[in-house]
């Protein structure tokens, strides 16, 4: 998983240093959005030629992995 992880990168002068895709103008957001508009992986890729499928599958892991924290309901 580390592998798909890497291709996730945050630059402060890029997208006012959102997580984005293998450096691109493409974030992490831009993915998830598509995906939850009902895009499939496969009309993402043919409409953004740039991306990779591990491009997307790492988009849903670090999403996966930023939600996945404890609440602490004090």
């Amino acid at each position: 998983m580390s592998d798909l992880l890497s291709r996730i990168t945050s630059e402060p002068g890029k997208c006012g240093g959102r997580p984005c895709i293998r450096g691109l103008r493409f974030r992490v957001t831009d993915v998830l959005d598509l995906l939850a508009a009902g895009m499939s992986q496969e009309e993402i890729l043919a409409e953004h030629p740039d991306l990779e499928s591990d491009d997307i599958r790492a988009a849903l892991e670090f999403a996966s992995r930023r939600v996945d924290h404890p609440v602490i309901v004090g």
